[in-house]
């Protein structure tokens, strides 16, 4: 195993300058607990002095026994006007009482005179002035060199004396950063070699990490060859969360670097509870996660081609960079117009249904498949229909009920108060139920009927939920006539399930979706009695 990286993580901070991601405190306090199962090293917690929220939340986790990460204050050198122990920001770093600080201090010339508006070599003293000021207050001082790589763009020799100053301060780490996220890896990679040359030349043993931002898609990229080159520290946010295009993402630095390049971390041996921790941020977050993210995405080992599948199921390795649960995920199947038998024979197994490939059953399937997601119909977020589909064709699933009709009708009163009520007739073992239900659109109030006609025969319907329904047009250049697909998510206490129904009625498109959620629920409770 290659030497050993520290895992550096700013989501609390960095990341939660993202556009739409806000933590509450209670949050921040339960994404570092989540982080500290997982064995990041480092957590940054927030900037103490920049506002009441982070204040208290260095107070309130001191109350919590972490088992290994190390919570970081984050801050910057003092302001050239006040001396080091008058200054607001440097107190309240040690008021934190972390077992880390961060402090980041200007590296390009032009932040030196056009942001802090002095000379550079003041620029320069305040850099020394506030490490050594902090050095004895805490275990782990970090030194950001903000704008490290366009500083040392613009002028070398300066960025250099930035990181001489931040060594004689005491700092224990040198963090380069890529702070505009422009740097193109060959570029990154010529100037840490020139860092590392002047390092040793100073005959400085000093270690050096990475802090990437996303602007120019290379992050990752960047943070990987900067390890490779000797970082040992490496700064990121979960999911790459962050300002503009977002952060360095250690949910694929980490397992690029413990399964592909070989490096020991103290979360490595935990990374197959990866997925489950990227969820929990965006989550927390109220963001719904990335499917298509690597590693952790609800894409990232789903194969839809059936070419792909067949090849998938003799060797994974022919379509697949890894073995998925590593990183705790799951390889899926999805079933689309793309599918062929070996798609449907996957999803069979799966589903506990006993199918050979030789069946006409398949065939019919396949065939059925292709012919509806023609008309707009879509099973790759509607397993649940599908299920229902393949059953059909296999002549197994139960009835629960009959429809006998339904009407909608939406009302506007004079003071502009919407109304929606549905009725329904349908029968259950033959015995006919006429309901009817008020709701908060034409859709709850035919939700609202449905369940309240069914729920006398089947109780159990109580427990079910919808927790998501979605409405897209189909090709919209038919506008007001053109079809919709409707596609609902449904939960109860054991699971979530998907249905899927198209129509140029939207009532109609959702009458479908609901009628097979309902359905599959009174199915799977039925299986689960046996």
């Amino acid at each position: 195993m290659a030497q050993n990286v520290a895992i550096y993580d700013t989501t609390l901070r960095d990341g939660t300058q993202a556009e739409n991601f806000n933590l509450s405190l209670e949050d921040k306090l339960r994404i570092t607990l989540k982080f500290d199962e997982l064995g990041i090293d480092f957590v940054e917690g927030g900037w103490p002095g920049s506002n009441p929220k982070d204040v208290e939340y260095f107070k309130e986790i001191r109350k919590y026994e972490l088992k290994h990460t190390k919570v970081t204050a984050f801050g910057s050198t003092r302001l050239f006007a006040n001396p080091a122990e008058q200054d607001g920001n440097l107190n309240a770093l040690i008021a934190a009482k972390t077992p880390g600080i961060t402090i980041f201090g200007k590296t390009w010339d032009i932040h030196v005179h056009d942001a802090l508006r002095i000379e550079l070599a003041d620029n320069l003293l305040i850099i020394e002035e506030s490490l050594k000021y902090l050095r004895p207050h805490v275990q782990y001082l970090t030194y950001d060199a903000e704008h490290f790589f366009d500083g040392f763009k613009a002028n070398p020799e300066y960025a250099y004396a930035t990181l001489d100053r931040a060594i004689a301060g005491g700092a224990d780490c040198l963090a380069l950063c890529e702070t505009n996220g422009g740097t193109l890896p060959t570029e990154l990679s010529a100037i840490i070699d020139a860092v590392k040359a002047h390092l040793k030349a100073k005959k400085s043993t000093i270690q050096f990490g990475i802090h990437a931002h996303n602007d120019s898609e290379c992050a990752v990229a960047n943070s990987l060859i900067a390890v490779s080159m000797g970082a040992t520290q490496v700064q990121g946010t979960a999911n790459g969360f962050g300002e503009r295009c977002g952060n360095a993402n250690l949910t694929s630095i980490m397992p690029a670097l413990a399964l592909k390049m070989g490096y020991g971390f103290t979360a490595a041996p935990n990374l197959h509870r990866l997925t489950e921790v990227s969820h929990f941020v965006s989550e927390l977050a109220n963001l719904s996660p990335n499917k298509y993210q690597p590693y952790v995405g609800q894409s990232a080992f789903a194969h839809k081609g059936g070419i792909h599948v067949s090849a998938v199921q003799r060797n994974p390795l022919t379509y697949e960079h890894m073995v998925p649960e590593k990183v705790g995920n799951v390889r899926r199947v999805l079933i689309s117009d793309l599918s062929g038998k070996s798609n449907v024979l996957v999803k069979a197994k799966k589903m506990g249904l006993d199918l050979d490939s030789k069946d006409p059953v398949v065939s019919a399937i396949v065939k059925e498949l292709k012919d509806l997601e023609n008309q707009g119909f879509q099973y790759e977020g509607a397993e649940a229909s599908f299920e229902l589909l393949m059953r059909r064709a296999m002549g197994t699933p139960k009835k629960y009920f009959d429809l006998h009709g339904f009407r909608v009708m939406s009302q506007k009163t004079p003071d502009g108060v919407l109304q929606e009520e549905a009725t329904i007739r349908l029968a259950v073992g033959g015995e006919e139920v006429h309901t009817a239900a008020l709701g908060n659109g034409p859709v709850n109030a035919l939700d609202k009927s449905l369940r309240k006609a069914l729920t006398r025969f089947y109780p159990n319907l109580k427990e079910m939920e919808l927790r998501d329904y979605k409405v897209r047009v189909l090709a919209s250049e038919h506008g007001t006539e053109a079809r919709v697909r409707v596609l609902i998510e449904s939960r109860d206490q054991d699971s979530m399930w998907g249905t899927v129904g198209v129509s140029p009625d939207i009532i109609e498109a959702s009458w479908q979706a609901l009628v097979d959620s309902i359905t599959y629920k009174l199915m799977k409770d039925e299986q689960n009695r046996k």
